[in-house]
């Protein structure tokens, strides 16, 4: 290559990241801008320490490999992976005693932790399964990356690839394994990203409020304050974060309902659906499916990808069709 040509590689690359730093310093407030790409610029999250929770046995290689040959040994690897292809619907009603008349019925499509490129499989197979869907609204609940640091462009496609055969609206909140470098060209997919911060959904005449958070769990870029700024005292509300590790604080905040995912469901299970772990500093009972807490509704969304690897059992990947209904006379 000519050193004419390594120079215009050069100049493109620079005003490509100065275009990148111009786009988000437009999205983020500055702190929350330097607290996102400096803990980014850390490099691969670790195994022990930070985040909300003292283990992270999805970000350790030696942990990895030590499963894969275990599941390899006993014959059951072929058997998970096939498992993590098999992604379930699940329909789950919210009872909503705020919610405006006008949105009874209303349905809202959740997709959580895709992890794109765990599997090359994958993104194909996640796109088949909403293709025919029917839903109002599509949230995004985070970690579209496999990994925690690396190449972004695997995952993109990936999501573009969910994405055309996803109906607008469609609103997403950024997960742990994200980074906020994603943002332009996620939001150039015409996806919405809610970075602590709302969006007022109107249906005839009446308004009901989508709020999201930046990640709770490792990142703890959350801004309760911040997403509730423009929501009317009183106003249903729902509330988008990545981890339930906020379910405390979002409750007592006023939201209506919460909807979440990272936790995977426990993603292996023992038979009777027994969790082994969940990756969350918070009580199992809001680590997966329906919960409540003060009032508030919530749902932590066993993923429809997988972490650590492509495998799942006794915990079918999933996503999730949300019905908002008003309370019936009884």
């Amino acid at each position: 290559m000519r050193s004419a040509d390594v120079k215009i590689l050069k100049l493109d690359a620079q005003h490509a990241d100065e275009w990148l730093m111009a786009y988000l310093r437009r999205r983020l407030p500055p702190q929350h801008l330097r607290q996102r790409l400096g803990i980014e610029a850390e490099g691969e999250q670790p195994v022990i320490g930070h985040g909300r929770t003292l283990f992270h046995l999805e970000n350790s290689e030696t942990f990895s490999r030590l499963l894969r040959w275990a599941l390899k040994a006993t014959l059951l690897y072929d058997v998970g992976r096939r498992n993590a292809l098999r992604i379930r619907v699940v329909h789950n009603e919210i009872e909503l005693p705020r919610l405006p008349p006008a949105f009874d019925g209303y349905t809202i499509l959740q997709i959580s932790d895709p992890h794109f490129d765990a599997n090359e499989a994958f993104p194909a197979a996640l796109a088949e399964r909403v293709r025919d869907l029917e839903y109002d609204l599509c949230v995004l609940t985070g970690d579209f990356r496999y990994r925690t640091a690396g190449p972004l462009e695997p995952a993109l496609a990936g999501l573009a690839r969910l994405r055309a055969q996803l109906r607008a609206p469609v609103y997403a909140v950024l997960g742990n394994h994200d980074s906020a470098r994603m943002i332009p060209a996620i939001e150039a997919m015409g996806i919405q990203l809610l970075l602590n911060e709302s969006a007022e959904l109107r249906r005839n005449g009446q308004r009901l409020y989508l709020a999201g958070v930046d990640d709770p769990h490792y990142f703890r870029a959350d801004n309760l304050e911040a997403a509730c700024q423009d929501i009317p005292a009183g106003a249903c509300a729902l509330l988008l974060a990545h981890s339930p590790e906020i379910y405390r604080q979002a409750s007592h905040a006023g939201f209506d309902a919460m909807l979440c995912g990272h936790t995977h469901g426990g993603q292996i299970r023992l038979p009777g659906g027994i969790a082994l772990v969940f990756n969350a500093n918070a009580p199992r009972r809001v680590c997966s499916g329906r919960w409540r807490h003060n009032g508030m509704q919530g749902y932590t969304s066993a993923g429809a990808g997988s972490s650590v690897l492509d495998v799942r059992f006794n915990c079918p990947p999933e996503v999730v069709l949300h019905r908002l209904v008003r309370p019936r006379h009884r």
